[in-house]
């Protein structure tokens, strides 16, 4: 026992030893502190962002608040009408002179960043479609700020991680913590801002991974309640559900969210499509866009900016059956012009929005249906509101967390997750992809398919060709012009090529001379070049 004593340390040491080099070799406390930083930049940002928004409307509203509805209901109708036009103007001018892409960012562009190592996002349009989003949604245009937030929150990641020589992981790590910061910071919502990296950005909860993310959401977090208080975004009463025998009322409401979820969708892609039809000069598309929601807004003022405090209404059933049918088609229609309109924006808060009328009015039915068991037209509102979010965004998990965090409906869980998943199920059974994806799939990326049918599309021959030495003989045979490559091929193509052909070795050609070789691709390069990102997609989902 004394010598067991005696060598205890050393066998500690050993033990303990090679995890601590691993772990330091791994860079992980890197990415530890440079979590930090990101999590301050991005809720400072958050916060510029926030009160640029709040500013714009003060400008014709008068309030820097959200009740940006009872307020425009104070002025004369006219200022409605025009101010979204002319807001739109100058979107249009910051468009068509500061934007390459003549357009603003969102999600879908955080997820291509990912999908591409953090490498495509470009800071200086980043930043300016994030101050393009802002004046946006200060002058009336129907959309919400989580998108061009979580865009700038990459952004920043990105600025931040150029810094530092990472491997690609690791950078991608870091653009989640920038994601996960900006919505903690703009919605009061950490634990959801951590959800929603994982589930709609990286894909997956690797330990290493989640550590920084949850550091970066922290720090947002902190700072934007220092400014902004540290309330839920809306102040519900404590709802409580009537009866168990409520459960089959909360899964058909998820089946009708699902359903509006999917009309939602429908709605955004074919405003979309009909505007780049019309051929219209950059400049005065938000214009007329925006007079189109301006005349919308004369009469529902609810539908303009953000919509938050139509939602809080909604939530404390202060709206009729009839009211609330006309909001959420109003409100569908706004937001489907804004965004084909080329206002900056995002579609989580409309989907809120939309998601509590929509439940809101299944409560109200189902109550004068069964006045006994049903619950109150709240309780519906709050269920609605993460179903069709849910099933718009594709997040169940994160956004069941999120609508507790903004609501601080707790209690509801059983009811809440039972209706998202049945309103995501419907929306994966018909549209069989969330709204990002789509937006994807217009660029032609398919994220849905798995990072391995991204990596074969994306990987080329140029990775693991073999140049040709000076003194082999650089031109083709002419009987093998059907079996050769280019630099540019991708590894899909050249492994297919591979297998029809039989070969085991294939010529690269020249971009500039088709009757040139410039290298050689084998087979079992190839195989090794796929099996190799296979082991360091796997490591980085589980490490």
């Amino acid at each position: 026992m004394p010598e067991i004593i005696r060598r205890l340390p050393s066998i500690l040491v050993g033990w303990v030893n090679p995890n601590l080099q691993a772990f330091l070799s791994s860079r992980e406390p890197q990415l530890w502190l440079i979590s930090v930083l990101i999590g301050l930049c991005v809720s400072l940002a958050a916060i510029g962002f926030r009160e640029l928004i709040l500013y714009t409307q003060f400008m014709w509203l008068g309030v820097k608040t959200e009740t940006m509805a009872s307020s425009a209901r104070q002025i004369h109708w006219l200022w409605i009408l025009l101010t979204p036009a002319v807001g739109g103007l100058l979107i249009g001018w910051l468009l068509n002179n500061f934007m390459p892409s003549r357009r603003t960012y969102g999600v879908a562009d955080v997820i291509e960043a990912k999908a591409y190592g953090g490498r495509t996002i470009d800071q200086k349009s980043g930043f300016g479609s994030a101050v393009i989003s802002a004046l946006s949604l200060g002058f009336g245009a129907s959309s919400g700020r989580e998108g061009p937030m979580v865009h700038l929150g990459a952004t920043l990641a990105a600025f931040v991680t150029e810094k530092f020589s990472l491997p690609d992981w690791g950078r991608r790590t870091l653009l989640a913590c920038g994601v996960a910061s900006a919505v903690s910071a703009s919605f009061n919502a950490p634990i959801a801002g951590v959800l929603f990296a994982h589930e709609v950005v990286l894909g997956h909860y690797a330990k290493r991974a989640f550590i920084p993310i949850v550091i970066s959401s922290v720090m947002g977090t902190i700072a934007t309640r220092l400014w902004f208080g540290d309330a839920a975004a809306f102040k519900i009463p404590a709802y409580q559900i009537t009866s168990y025998l409520e459960f089959p009322a909360f899964a058909l409401l998820g089946v009708v969210c699902g359903t509006v979820a999917i009309c939602f969708q429908f709605g955004l892609i074919a405003t979309d499509y009909v505007a780049r039809s019309i051929t219209i000069p950059l400049w005065l598309r938000p214009a007329v866009g925006g007079l189109m929601i301006g005349c919308i807004g004369v009469f529902l003022p609810e539908i303009l900016g953000v919509g938050y405090e139509a939602t809080d209404m909604a939530l404390k059933n202060q709206f009729t059956l009839s009211m609330l049918f006309m909001l959420i088609i109003a409100k569908s229609a706004a937001t489907s012009i804004t965004l084909a309109s080329r206002f900056g924006g995002g579609v989580f808060s409309p989907s809120l929005y939309i998601g509590a009328m929509t439940g809101g009015a299944f409560g109200l039915i189902a109550s004068s249906v069964f006045p006994e068991l049903s619950s109150s037209q709240g309780l519906y509102a709050i269920l609605g509101m993460g179903a069709v979010a849910g099933a718009v965004i594709g997040a169940p998990i994160s956004t069941a967390v999120m609508v507790f965090e903004l609501t601080g409906g707790y209690a509801l869980s059983l009811a809440l997750l039972l209706t998202v998943c049945i309103a995501i199920g419907v929306n994966q059974a018909v549209h069989g992809r969330s709204f990002f994806q789509w937006q994807l799939e217009m660029r032609g990326l398919r994220v849905q398919d798995g990072p391995h049918r991204f990596m074969v599309r994306n990987t080329q021959v140029a990775d693991f060709m073999v140049p040709l030495e000076p003194d082999e003989n650089d031109v083709l045979d002419p009987e093998n012009e059907d079996t050769n490559l280019r630099a540019d091929t991708s590894l899909e193509t050249a492994m297919r090529l591979f297998d029809d052909q039989g070969a085991t070795r294939l010529p690269v050609i020249s971009a500039r001379d088709d009757t040139r070789i410039v290298g050689w691709a084998t087979q079992l390069a190839a195989l090794r070049t796929y099996n190799n990102a296979l082991v360091d997609m796997s490591v980085e989902e589980h490490r």
